[in-house]
């Protein structure tokens, strides 16, 4: 090399490392990282929908006919449809302030809680953050019971033709919640949201099974019925009283609601897609299929369950069914639900888990038992990064929750609270309000109005369902010993 070439090179090399360390477009990031300085995200249309179907079609799915029962032929898959729509709307709201300002390159709110924080702030953020994660803690409560009952269903089942019959098969539900425990507390050390999608796909594709044959058992029932049970009103007076259809109506809109929750989490999925297309216009797609497949699901499987059952629909639709032939198909429907809550608790809890291990870093950030990782070398699965205080804080939490659903094993009047009490400030008021500071809508205008009118409907109907699954859960609470719950 010259000296001339040298003086060349040296003059060029400042050049070529400023053009590779900044970027001027955040949108692209660089190879391996995003504008965030994060790990380049991968998420599309398809893990995105896998992740809201999976939170989504839980459990929720199988008290949908209860729920119609409640409500009768006309009021039932109307308020559905309702809520469909009150859903998927308000999660476009939601979807369009996960960046604050620009939608391509504005700030990332990586949580439900940051985009409150980014566009609303004060004591609102205490708030969101109160209600988020006391009903994600409710939702893995709810999950534990119903994976009990499914696993109990498949032995009973079992027992019940062993014996033809002559045994009652009478069983203690909670060896089924510690093994459920069991399982995830080895689920939850899968360090975040972003490792969840192939336990994503696999609890989608179960929730499908298991809705697909409810559906089919209930069209088999119908069939076998000659005609469709149940009636434009709903439960008739005679069955209940009065008060009991009121409050029963009343819970069946808690029930309906938590078989639609998923705003809670929705920030946190957005946060694992990649752009372009912005977020927003990736999650308004998975949003539009994941509600329109589910709603689809649901007036299938609760049409057909109020159809075949009529005012007797039970709160599980598969228990319906009772024990009898083909029973290894409920064997396989109540394992394809087991498998699917399993997925689904984890979708559910990793925004807390990482929540609380967020805050800790951030308070103890020279704590090496709070901070440092150590890595595992685990045979066929490549290194593994242990942190200790990830690693028994879960544990806690999974002990925590198995406890609590021991202490409460009555899974429908659950389901109707924590629907509830997470509808109307996680689904409707802060995604609104929050849409309103971000797009600046003035005070008292058309859209102000209409907004502000859905909030306050979805206010009312919120007491309404809160109240009737407070009604159920003191009902249940007078026959429940606590620790000596048998089926």
């Amino acid at each position: 090399m010259t000296m001339g070439e040298n003086t060349s090179a040296k003059n060029q090399l400042p050049h070529q490392v400023f053009s590779v360390s900044i970027d001027t477009n955040p949108q692209s990031g660089s190879k391996w990282f995003d504008d965030d300085g994060r790990p380049k995200r991968t998420g599309t249309v398809w893990t995105a929908s896998a992740h809201i179907i999976t939170a989504v079609i839980g459990s929720g799915v199988l008290s949908l006919a209860w729920a119609i029962g409640q409500l009768g032929w006309i009021a039932g898959p109307a308020v559905m449809l309702l809520f469909s729509l009150v859903t998927y709307y308000t999660s476009i709201l939601l979807s369009a302030c996960y960046r604050s300002g620009d939608p391509v390159n504005g700030k990332r709110n990586y949580t439900y809680m940051d985009a409150v924080r980014a566009n609303l702030g004060g004591g609102k953020v205490k708030i969101c953050g109160f209600v988020q994660y006391v009903n994600l803690f409710g939702v893995a409560i709810g999950y534990t019971i119903a994976s009990s009952i499914s696993m109990m269903a498949i032995k009973r089942s079992n027992c019940f033709h062993q014996s033809a019959g002559k045994d009652p098969c009478h069983m203690n539900a909670y060896p089924y919640m510690i093994a459920f425990g069991i399982a995830e507390i080895l689920l939850s050390q899968i360090p975040g949201f972003d490792q969840l999608h192939w336990l994503s796909f696999v609890a989608a594709v179960m929730s499908f099974t298991y809705s697909s044959i409810g559906l089919g058992l209930g069209i088999g029932k119908v069939v076998e019925n000659k005609r469709v049970m149940g009636s434009l009103t709903g439960i008739s007076i005679g069955t209940v009283t009065q008060t009991q259809k009121i409050w029963r109506s009343f819970q069946a809109l808690g029930d309906i609601a938590f078989a639609y929750s998923y705003s809670m989490i929705l920030v946190e999925i957005q946060d694992t897609v990649k752009a372009p297309p912005t977020e927003a216009k990736t999650m308004k797609k998975a949003t539009l299929i994941s509600v329109a497949v589910t709603t689809l699901f649901y007036m299938f499987c609760g049409c057909f369950g109020y159809a075949a059952f009529g005012d007797l629909s039970p709160g599980n639709l598969l228990t319906g069914f009772g024990f009898y032939n083909p029973y290894w198909l409920l064997d396989i429907a109540n394992a394809a639900i087991v498998i699917h809550l399993v997925g689904a608790y984890q979708v559910y809890c990793q925004p807390l888990f990482a929540f609380v291990e967020k805050e800790a870093a951030r308070r103890f950030p020279d704590s090496d038992f709070v901070t440092k990782d150590i890595k595992i070398s685990i045979p066929g699965l490549g290194p593994y990064n242990l942190n200790l205080f990830r690693m028994i804080w879960r544990t806690l939490f999974v002990v925590t929750t198995t406890v609590i659903s021991m202490l409460l094993p009555f899974f429908n009047d659950i389901v109707g609270l924590l629907g509830a009490l997470g509808f109307w400030p996680l689904t409707v008021y802060f995604p609104v309000e929050m849409y309103i500071s971000q797009k600046k809508i003035s005070k008292w205008s058309t859209r102000w109005l209409c907004l502000q009118i859905l909030s306050v409907a979805c206010l009312i109907i919120t007491i309404a369902a809160a109240a009737g699954s407070i009604a159920g859960v003191l009902d249940d609470v007078k026959t429940i010993k606590p620790f000596q719950t048998s089926y």
